[in-house]
């Protein structure tokens, strides 16, 4: 039984470039971003995977980091359940500011504390324990059983989001997941057991 999952980010966009909270904005992928997102897909062809079906979220980002992933494997037409429970993490306040600006009128102090703390929220938005509580019973109730059944599964998602499953799966505090960076367009291959505990974990860098 294959009993695979594998978790990548979006590649850069246009928001990571100019340095921009994004959280639940849209933005594009920049040219670096679908380069990344097509690398991710060479080196899991490479690895020799084929998916059974595809999670991804509401925003284009990673949607379009998907479609790239799926053609260079020449799975176009593979199953893909898109869902806001994977979206990033939601910064409120912040969205659309630029990091230097935040810290400009809020202090670099309190910008760390909302970017790098486990359970405070910006205003108006989500910390990383409010993304995981959503994330992760998705994962529990939508993603995991096509694992756990055998498949070969491909989440393309966020930064935050996918921490919340990291955090989860490899049994992290959140002061470890938050110290944690997670590069785009790097693809995590996650071997389960039968009991969903954690057999193998490979990074597909370059």
């Amino acid at each position: 039984m294959s009993r695979t999952l594998v978790l990548v980010r979006h590649g850069q966009s246009d928001w990571n470039l100019k340095n921009l909270f994004t959280g639940w904005r849209d933005p594009d992928l920049t040219d670096l971003g679908v380069e990344e997102a097509k690398a991710a897909g060479q080196r899991l062809k490479a690895a020799g995977l084929q998916f059974d079906i595809a999670f991804t979220s509401a925003l284009s980002r990673a949607q379009r980091t998907l479609k790239l992933i799926q053609g260079e494997l020449g799975q176009e037409g593979l199953e893909t359940i898109r869902d806001q429970a994977l979206n990033e993490r939601d910064y409120g306040d912040l969205s659309g500011l630029n990091k230097d600006d935040a810290r400009a009128k809020w202090g670099e102090d309190q910008v760390h504390v909302w970017r790098r703390s486990y359970d405070v929220p910006p205003p108006g938005g989500e910390s990383l324990k409010d993304t995981g509580a959503r994330v992760w019973p998705y994962y529990i109730h939508r993603i995991q059983p096509h694992v756990l059944s055998g498949g070969t599964v491909i989440v393309a998602a966020h930064g935050n989001s996918l921490r919340a499953l990291i955090m989860a799966l490899d049994g992290l505090t959140g002061e470890e997941i938050v110290a944690q960076e997670l590069a785009t367009g790097v693809p995590i291959v996650y071997k389960l057991n039968a009991d969903s505990t954690v057999a193998s974990k490979e990074v597909l860098a370059g």
